[in-house]
């Protein structure tokens, strides 16, 4: 019995890593993606029970693919150690609510449109993307604390010197603030902004080009190194744990050369006390 378990869970397994397989999957997800887009047009009423048997298709498709990986692994809970394998399990898990007329139908749907998100999940590069992105948070959180107070001054000191310029901006600082995000945005702020302004304090210019200098290409700057620092990193803990890459080729070379280091070292040991 067990041998015959594992000969099917080495089966899943291969399944599980052949190239088609995943493009498969792939390629299921972005039907189910034009299957949700499709349904957001007047003009396919006709085709609402061809889209209904394809997205129970889907939902099915998905069922099996996730199964097919559970058992490919040695121990269950071996699958759900990793975060985007429990991601996608609820992805899974949340698709099984009918798509019925009950009241539960726009609850359904709008779980369906997470299934989107599998692609995340399924390509590597995605997979760094948003790893990155949520470990670079905490880091940007102070550059976004740092912005905040710039933001605060500068309305503050916008809302002293502009209310009688414009009461819909300057009229208080949490207006001025809202000015100053549109600023920031090059949304519309020369001509909606910047010129009424001038008209009534000709140097104003300088209060909007220092506040545009700090927000629009410090702050931004820092945060896209923060991002690319981050993606660094991990970048390189994927080359370590596949062991392919230049990082993964430096880390055997420092291996080895540390292993060589040692060997000198007992040879020295042995060659001292050989002497003695």
């Amino acid at each position: 019995m067990s041998a015959s378990f594992d000969t099917w869970r080495e089966r899943f397994e291969r399944l599980r890593a052949n190239k088609i397989f995943e493009l498969t999957v792939i390629a299921i997800i972005v039907l189910s993606a034009l299957l949700i887009g499709a349904r957001t047009y007047d003009e396919i009423t006709h085709f609402q029970q061809w889209l209904r048997v394809l997205d129970v298709a889907v939902t099915i498709f998905f069922l099996v693919e996730i199964l097919i990986r559970m058992a490919a692994e040695r121990r269950l809970t071996d699958f759900f150690k990793k975060g985007w394998n429990v991601f996608d399990f609820l992805i899974v898990t949340a698709s099984l609510i009918p798509m019925d007329d009950s009241e539960m139908v726009l609850l359904a749907r709008l779980l369906r449109i997470f299934r989107v998100l599998r692609l995340v999940s399924m390509i590597p590069e995605l997979r760094l993307l948003v790893a990155a992105l949520f470990k670079s948070i905490p880091r940007m959180g102070y550059v976004a604390l740092l912005m905040f107070i710039i933001f605060y001054i500068y309305a503050a000191i916008g809302s002293f010197l502009f209310h009688d310029v414009d009461e819909r901006l300057w009229g208080n600082i949490s207006l001025a603030m809202l000015t100053l995000f549109q600023v920031a945005t090059f949304e519309s702020w020369a001509t909606a902004v910047l010129y009424p302004t001038m008209e009534h304090y000709p140097y104003a210019w300088i209060f909007f080009l220092t506040f545009i200098f700090l927000n629009a290409f410090i702050f931004l700057n820092m945060m896209i190194g923060i991002v690319l620092d981050v993606m660094q990193k991990e970048s390189i803990q994927i080359e370590l744990e596949s062991g392919e890459g230049e990082a993964a080729e430096l880390h055997g070379l420092r291996n080895d050369v540390r292993q060589l280091r040692d060997q000198l070292s007992r040879m020295e040991a042995m060659l001292e006390r050989r002497e003695k």
